[in-house]
């Protein structure tokens, strides 16, 4: 497939499957914002609470549509997704956003998640790059400082992963049920790192430069694996690894974004640095795919157990790190395993009557219906993400 059909392949799915879909579908107009959860049957459950991450991955999704496409309607979701950030989930007490509200738009679960801070920086910077908007960056700018202020372990470097609704220790840290409760994790870091990377588009900080840069290093040398080249997951707060399993997802995902932040610093010794590594992970995140272009889930060494289910988001990121690495490595292959994987993904995870895709394909090739359609961790952002990637490299 030559990249002008696959660029405007990948465009009608994003605005006829993905956008059109919450656009018409999770628009709250009893309770403002957005319903919390569409089930894997797609079927409304009305007093789901309304997570932030959700909230903030719809800001993100419908600025960059706007700001790419310049339609009043994404616009509109955009500002929609914004003031209720800001107006809802923002704690303008004690600063930070709440991770999780009732379906009534009040404070449920009033934890500071530092993940769930990363994805507003994520989505605000994304509001103002695309509109110029000055309250959006105004706090974005607060919740980087309120980052840096409690989360940054100035002693043994890197982010801890979670505090209470006033920034005091938490017993729990954990980011879901199936994760390990330890202070530090890539997936927290990986999500402050992008962050922070669209927030220096917009924001020159010197700061923020110094943090995005320490954070690409705290990749190089503590979270990847120095034999492996896989990520390790899960930390404690001097830095030990504490969970050995391989998430091929992330791999690749972190493959491009630790790329992406080196290529906006402009930092040439670090982007060697960067680039000597990139094909590594990439690799090492390659030992899930598949001969028919998907990408398993993970794989635990340890248990010797394996989950090949291909989720939704998974693909999303296959696609975008080869693709990635054809761009700027030359590698015709690369660009062969990013379109086979979107062979999969069209015909496998679209759901073309009813919009979005599934949450993913079981090991037996069936669609899984019992995760949702739209939800919590069921979001426009990574298969949206992917589609505005190959849109704007192409």
């Amino acid at each position: 497939m030559n990249n002008k059909d696959w660029k405007l392949e990948v465009q009608q799915v994003l605005q006829e499957n993905i956008l059109t879909y919450w656009q018409e579908k999770m628009v709250d107009e009893k309770y403002g914002g957005f319903f919390g959860r569409r089930n894997g049957l797609d079927e409304r459950i009305p007093e789901a609470e309304k997570g932030a991450i959700l909230n903030a991955r719809i800001l993100w999704t419908y600025s960059a549509a706007y700001r790419v496409f310049k339609k009043e309607e994404y616009l509109t979701m955009a500002t929609r997704a914004k003031r209720y950030l800001i107006d809802r989930f923002y704690d303008s007490i004690n600063g930070g956003v709440y991770w999780s509200l009732d379906y009534r738009g009040n404070p449920l679960d009033t934890k500071k998640q530092i993940y769930a801070l990363g994805f507003a920086i994520y989505g605000l910077s994304e509001f103002n790059r695309a509109t110029g908007d000055e309250e959006a960056l105004d706090v974005a700018i607060k919740l980087f400082h309120s980052i840096e202020k409690y989360s940054f372990d100035r002693e043994k470097n890197g982010y801890l992963e979670a505090l209470t609704c006033d920034w005091k220790e938490i017993a729990d840290m954990r980011l879901s049920e199936k994760d390990a409760n330890e202070k530090k994790t890539m997936n927290t870091h990986l999500h402050i790192l992008e962050p922070y990377t669209n927030l220096y588009r917009v924001w020159k900080d010197e700061r923020l430069k110094e943090q995005i840069h320490n954070l690409v290093l705290i990749f190089l040398e503590k979270i990847i694996h120095k034999e492996t080249n896989h990520l390790q997951l899960f930390f404690d707060e001097d830095w030990h690894s504490k969970r050995n399993c391989i998430s091929y997802g992330h791999d690749i995902e972190a493959s491009w974004l630790i790329h992406e932040a080196a290529l906006e610093l402009g930092d040439k010794e670090l982007l060697e640095k960067v680039e000597a590594v990139v094909p590594l992970i990439a690799a090492a995140a390659g030992e899930g795919l598949q001969p028919d272009g998907s990408m398993i889930y993970e794989k635990d060494p340890e248990e010797g157990t394996e989950d090949a289910a291909r989720h939704w988001w998974v693909q999303a990121e296959t696609v975008i790190g080869y693709a990635n690495l054809y761009q700027h490595f030359q590698h015709i292959e690369d660009l062969e395993r990013a379109q086979k994987c979107w062979s999969y993904i069209q015909t496998h995870l679209l759901d073309r009557e009813n919009g979005e895709w599934y949450w993913s394909i079981r090991p037996d090739e069936t669609v899984n219906t019992v995760d949702d359609k739209a939800g919590f961790w069921k979001c426009p952002y990574h298969n949206g993400r992917m589609c505005f990637e190959i849109i704007e490299r192409f």
